[in-house]
């Protein structure tokens, strides 16, 4: 463009708003505009073929909205030197009607637009149409922090819509008409329930009240999904932003629940779009200094994938009835199992398995929910009362760390008719090195739940054989150990993607020569990927994550868009972490309680201690923590988390935590994906400089 006038666009197209921004080269604001949006009448989401902005589909409206912008600001398309895009409402079609070089999160975008305009600021509350956001910045990790809200409407810019019009009033009115001495309380749980409750009011309390309590209301349940990120920094002031910044009422109650100073900005509703805006400048002063290579990965195919595949094949498909069947969930030892000469089925892995079927899982929870089985019980649990089962002789199950699990079991043998032959294992909520006690309690139990089987089988366990299964079982952790070790020291040796679905610790494989010959192939594996990989790339030259608890096993779309799109490897995940020590073969029992008592997932503090010293070991850069059940289940619960981000805060390691469910897809919230996507730009910047991601190396 030689010595012509830059200029920067910055688009952010969200739920309910359309916001743009032009800057120029030196940072004014040339043009902006907020505008609501709305579905065309033809109800047409994209046309087919070229399209030419005649604006009979949405995104050919969009398009035309674009233009018009530009044609308000005096500009044509062909001046705008780069343009960066955000907001919710951008999606693969987006690129087909407008042009743009780049898209941003739009928790960076936020970020961005705030710095901008006051280049001190430290804590950010935004609040769109759709959700809400928190952003910190953490002085001791030395990168923006983040918090959106979930699947509810509560604290978002939807609610006051749904007030307002409830009440018909415009929405840009309410701080105007508020009481602010009245004391009415609504419910900040749920938007329906809240907005139902002043819509039954409405005709026996002035508005001005009804509109103060909808506004505190509105206050509170951006703070209950999102202000968990200001008690671990108080005392910050509080830039307040996005559309519902617009409401002073709603600023107003926030300052009074925080006790904080909240500060509204100018430009505050189109801060994504001027932060975007800020980005396009940015990126194109990068121009030519990024490397947009993705990690490459050695292409040979895993032998030890393909011996998984076929072991499970055989364990959960088979229909070999000269071995009884046993259901156990995922904490009783198979050493025990395998010993005996059982066909085993891990009741939860089964379903698991079952959920790469959307359509059965789907099937199995309409059934589940005619049982009275609703979303408060666990996905895993829902699936397994509503498919068919086959009967076993016997079921094995233990009381932590899923309790619920545990009622659900006896729920399934009182189903099938098989009361007399099950036992659930007490396990004690303490660790080994706590209490030797335990112990002794869970190798009781161990010894009981044999008897049982004994007895339910018709046949005694062999001693031998028990000693042969923990002679195996070391043999197979002394292989998985080795393989962890290469991973935590190695640049990427494989996807995550993958890799998080081998969890070995859940494995029903233990006790025997199959599971030794899969870890032994798999370190074989692991050993020329490293070669390969030590060619290629050092241990610093990537991001290194640490994937908790379980992924969403209907779906590997998030953990491809990290690894994939975000060029973030996962280099190992907590589910394959093998951290007992050696069993005695002439002690199975107490040595079994002792591999127990070790699992984290029994004890938090356990697990917090371990996850923090491999962290080191490992040289990890941030953790990933998919909270299944969205922080109901027992394994990734509130207090958990809690006890987590303090553990990895002392140490400068960021945490991500991702709600949503591993087995129901109809409850997944929207905003995971920028929730990953901002994680990583956040460690971009961190680590590289720029949000954008590396940068090619400088020769001499």
């Amino acid at each position: 463009m030689g010595t012509e006038e830059r200029y920067y666009l910055g688009i952010d197209i969200g739920s309910t708003t359309f916001k743009a921004v032009v800057i120029t080269e030196d940072g004014k604001i040339l043009h902006k505009t907020y505008q609501r949006t709305k579905p065309v009448e033809s109800g047409t989401i994209a046309c087919s073929g070229h399209c030419s902005a005649c604006g009979r589909c949405n995104m050919g409206a969009i398009k035309r909205t674009v233009q018009d912008f530009l044609s308000h600001a005096n500009l044509k398309e062909e001046q705008i030197t780069c343009t960066v895009v955000t907001g919710s409402q951008i999606v693969e079609d987006t690129k087909r009607f407008i042009h743009f070089d780049y898209q941003v999160s739009e928790v960076s975008a936020h970020v961005a637009g705030a710095k901008f305009c006051n280049p001190e600021v430290d804590a950010i509350i935004d609040c769109g149409g759709q959700d809400s956001k928190c952003m910190i910045y953490d002085e001791k990790m030395g990168m923006w922090i983040s918090m959106m809200s979930g699947v509810c409407a509560a604290g978002t810019g939807s609610y006051l819509d749904n007030v307002a019009a409830k009440l018909n009033i415009p929405v840009e009115e309410i701080a105007d008409k508020v009481n602010y001495s009245a004391e009415i309380e609504f419910s900040s749980v749920c938007a329906v329930l809240s907005a139902t409750s002043i819509n039954k009011f409405k005709n026996r309390i002035p508005v001005s009240d009804l509109l103060a309590g909808a506004c505190r209301a509105q206050a509170r349940a951006i703070l209950n999904g999102v202000g968990q990120l200001l008690l671990h920094h108080p005392g910050r002031k509080i830039q307040f932003q996005g559309g519902v910044a617009s409401n002073g009422a709603v600023a107003h109650y926030l300052r009074e629940i925080t006790g904080s100073e909240v500060i509204i900005p100018e430009n505050s509703n189109v801060m994504g779009a001027l932060g975007a805006a800020v980005l396009a400048r940015q990126y194109k002063n990068l121009n030519g200094q990024l490397d947009t290579e993705k990690i490459a990965y050695e292409p040979t195919p895993q032998r030890s994938a393909q011996m998984r595949v076929a072991s499970t094949k055989r364990s959960f498909f088979s229909h070999d009835k000269s071995k009884p069947l046993v259901w156990r969930n995922l904490f009783y030892p198979t050493e025990i199992l395998n010993a005996f000469k059982t066909r085993i089925l891990t009741l939860e892995t089964f379903a698991a398995l079952f959920g790469r079927s959307e359509k059965r899982v789907k099937a199995a929870l309409d059934v589940a929910a005619r049982k009275g089985f609703d979303q408060q019980t666990c996905s895993f649990l829902r699936v397994l009362e509503g498919m068919k089962l086959e009967k076993p002789a016997f079921a094995v199950s233990t009381s932590q760390p899923c309790q619920q699990g545990e009622r659900i079991f006896a729920d399934l043998a009182d189903t099938y008719g098989f009361e007399e032959d099950y036992y659930s294992l007490q396990t004690p909520l303490t660790n080994v090195e706590d209490n030797g006690l335990a112990v002794e309690q869970i190798a009781e139990g161990l010894d009981r739940s044999i008897h049982m089987m004994e007895k339910s089988l018709g046949r005694k366990m062999d001693p031998g054989q028990l000693q042969e299964a923990c002679e195996l079982s070391n043999k197979a952790a002394d292989y998985s150990r080795k393989c962890n070790e290469l991973r935590w020291t190695s640049p990427p040796l494989i996807r995550g993607a993958q890799a998080v679905y081998n969890s070995v610790i859940f494995s029903q494989l233990w006790g025997t020569q199959e599971l030794v010959d899969i870890q032994k192939a798999y370190y074989e594996e692991l050993q020329m990927k490293k070669e390969w990989a030590e060619k290629r790339y050092k241990l610093e030259d990537t991001h290194r994550l640490l994937w908790l608890h379980l992924p969403p096993f209907y779906n590997s779309q998030y953990l491809d868009l990290m690894e994939n799109t975000c060029n973030a490897p996962i280099v190992f995940e907590e589910t394959n972490y093998v951290g007992w020590e050696p069993l005695n073969p002439l002690d199975p029992l107490r040595s079994l309680a002792k591999k127990m008592l070790s699992s984290g997932f029994l004890d938090p503090k356990l697990r917090v201690s371990y996850v923090t010293k491999l962290a080191k070991i490992a040289k990890f850069t941030g953790c990933v923590l998919y909270t299944h059940g969205f922080g109901r289940c027992s394994m990734a619960d509130r207090p958990f988390t809690k006890r987590l981000r303090e553990g990895l805060e002392k140490i400068g390691l960021p945490l991500l935590t991702l709600e949503g469910d591993c087995m129901d897809a109809s409850i997944d919230p929207c905003s995971t994906a920028t929730k990953i996507a901002s994680f990583v730009e956040s460690l971009n910047l961190k680590k590289y400089g720029n949000l954008f991601g590396r940068l090619k190396p400088v020769f001499a």
